[in-house]
């Protein structure tokens, strides 16, 4: 008897996230999480503007929003200045707030829709076959838990990642990282205040209740043991170096010390076991990207695996995780790396060229939107199913009016959406609903995945059983099921 039809192992942003959407699925769901404790810390906390779509796309980016800090604008290096408004998006902006509250977000989402989360639950060991896996869990309650799918989302050293042999090819950077939250007393004018110098760079940002994230790069202490606690001085004197004042640093009320690494799983999916977020790629903290990766993982992976626990996958639907969402994790690590050694690399010579590349860059419009668009994930696309495929295909599809509604409230229960410019009667699938847009430019019908991309487009509007059957390629008919799929909700 499975215990589950999926199992997550991890209750991070990216777990929590692909629990919901298995759950609005209608597929059963259980996070297992090794700590038996919510953590009280946090790492991530930048939002883009991808990501915010995406939750939008699900009802929950307003409240993400009640919390942080809005960016419009960033410096891809020292003295220049990239303004997010080019971005054509709802949210033209990064969103500071720390990771716990988009946790909260999520955890309170994933408990509405029934999701078990289980705490103190460490994954020992995975064995699967044609049927399905079965998962050794230790803690308080040793047991064996089966399921059909097992999705490691438990971090950079994940057990099931370990456990299954899928190797995370990369390297660990030099320089320590120190991290702080403490309050201000001179707070900085911007936002994202980051400076740079010959002994490494800091960065402030504001989770919006008064207390501050303060990180240093700083080489001169790059000696130091990892374990050493950092201390207020250390703090305040890597920001008075580098950055000329500590803005009037007050003592953390908590602080670590670490090294980041530039890591990848050399595979997303091993039979029915699957990677996501930093259990899939790991990369320097420089871009904040780690959380949004994640939750786009999740978001990816989530609908594709209800179709497969359903009966209504395509057989290449699953690969296709994988396929979209590797090149995806390289982009960002070569992204991240790219900041990394901008602000940290040790040649100035190297630096001063890229500096000046990159200014270029965003002196004209079509690169500076680019840009942008590469930073705040809006950019993402996915490489078409074959060449006979509409060139709209694999693209994020923008958030079109619909007659006084917008698209993105539409994803809201997880289904397709057919979006057509003129009236049309869709038959079929209850996987997919039709909606009416005169904002519609280019093809005059397209069918919109959950995950806000497209799947298919048409130049003209085809006939019922045409159109019927081109979305029977992505939504097919569910074979006999050995129990009722529970209800969307």
């Amino acid at each position: 008897m499975n215990s589950a039809d999926v199992i997550v192992v991890g209750a991070g942003p990216t777990g929590l996230a692909l629990a919901c959407e298995l759950a609005l699925a209608g597929v059963r769901c259980r996070v297992l999480e090794r700590r038996a404790e919510e953590p009280n810390i946090t790492r991530a906390f930048a939002v883009h503007a991808r990501t915010l779509e995406l939750l939008d796309a699900r009802g929950l980016a307003d409240e993400v929003l009640l919390h942080g800090v809005r960016v419009d604008s960033v410096a891809p290096v020292p003295g220049s200045s990239l303004d997010l408004g080019v971005l054509g998006s709802r949210y033209p902006m990064i969103f500071i707030a720390p990771q716990s509250g988009t946790e909260r977000v999520l955890r309170a989402r994933a408990e509405r829709l029934g999701v078990e989360i289980v705490r103190g639950a460490e994954v020992l060991g995975i064995r699967q076959d044609d049927a399905g896996v079965r998962v050794e869990v230790g803690g308080a309650q040793p047991r064996t838990e089966r399921a059909r799918y097992v999705v490691g989302c438990d971090g950079a050293h994940s057990a099931v990642r370990r456990l299954i042999g899928v190797e995370f090819a990369g390297r660990q950077y030099e320089t320590h990282i120190l991290l702080a939250d403490v309050r201000l007393a001179e707070p900085p004018a911007e936002a994202m205040f980051a400076r740079t110098g010959t002994d490494g760079a800091v960065i402030s940002v504001p989770f919006g209740d008064g207390w501050f994230r303060v990180i240093a790069w700083d080489r001169q202490r790059d000696r130091v043991p990892l374990a050493e606690p950092v201390t207020y001085d250390e703090m305040r004197d890597a920001f008075r170096r580098i950055a000329g004042s500590d803005l009037g640093m007050g003592q953390p009320r908590w602080s670590t010390r670490f090294l980041s690494e530039r890591r990848q799983a050399a595979r997303y999916r091993v039979g029915r076991v699957f990677l996501a977020g930093d259990a899939a790629h790991v990369h320097s903290p420089l871009g904040g990207q780690g959380m949004n990766t994640g939750i786009q993982d999740a978001m990816n992976l989530g609908w594709k695996l209800a179709a497969a626990v359903h009966g209504t996958a395509a057989p290449w639907l699953l690969d296709s995780y994988e396929g979209e969402r590797h090149p995806v994790g390289e982009r960002v690590l070569k992204l991240t790396d790219t900041f990394n050694r901008l602000v940290l690399g040790q040649s100035k010579v190297r630096n001063a060229l890229q500096a000046l590349v990159i200014r270029a860059i965003l002196r004209f419009p079509r690169s500076r939107l680019a840009m942008a668009e590469r930073i705040s994930g809006i950019g993402i696309g996915y490489p078409a199913r074959s060449g006979a495929d509409h060139a709209w295909a694999g693209r994020r599809m923008p958030d079109l009016d619909c007659a006084g509604t917008r698209l993105y409230e539409h994803l809201r229960d997880g289904r397709f959406v057919l979006v057509t410019r003129d009236p049309f009667t869709l038959d079929g699938s209850p996987a997919v609903r039709g909606v009416r847009s005169a904002a519609l430019s280019g093809p005059a019908m397209v069918l919109v995945r959950p995950d806000g991309y497209v799947a298919w487009a048409s130049e003209e509007l085809l006939t019922a059983p045409r159109t019927s059957a081109a979305i029977a390629e992505w939504c097919a008919e569910p074979v006999k099921q050995d129990r009722p799929a529970r209800p969307r909700g």
